[in-house]
């Protein structure tokens, strides 16, 4: 990944947390579409994916507000993904109009794809750090976040 010009060590303290953050979403999406294709899911997708991968109970209206998008848009991501049997819905046995929504074998196989994908990303600006260093990172990330 290169900087830009404004990332300088001199001014390390001066550069917001948002820069760095714009950056690395920048360079992921570099990374991927240089390296994973694929005609299934698109990136913009792919999250939406991930978070029912790793919440328990996940529903539409969950993911609508998670992502900030439209019932229509996450309706459509949604019945994309359960074409594609990567999802099924099921009646939530607490209120039956609310449909909870989990993967499929299919959706976690596709989703291990994903995770290796973002892991070899992730390796790649890992090998200029020690493993404790990122370990201090992923620390203090989720202090920041919490």
């Amino acid at each position: 990944m290169t900087l830009p010009n404004q990332f300088k060590k001199e001014n390390i303290q001066n550069i917001l947390i948002y820069h760095y953050v714009e950056e690395l979403i920048s360079d992921f999406t570099d990374y991927s579409n240089e390296s994973f294709f694929d005609e299934d899911i698109t990136l913009t997708e792919l999250p939406f994916l991930l978070r029912i991968r790793f919440v328990d109970k996940s529903t539409q209206k969950d993911l609508v507000r998670l992502f900030k998008v439209s019932d229509g848009y996450a309706s459509k991501i949604l019945r994309k993904f359960e074409d594609k049997g990567y999802i099924k819905r099921k009646e939530d046995p607490q209120s039956r109009r609310r449909k909870i929504v989990e993967l499929t074998d299919k959706g976690t196989e596709k989703t291990d794809e994903i995770l290796n994908h973002i892991n070899e990303w992730e390796m790649q600006h890992a090998s200029k750090m020690s493993p404790d260093e990122m370990e201090s990172l992923k620390n203090l990330l989720f202090r920041f976040l919490n």
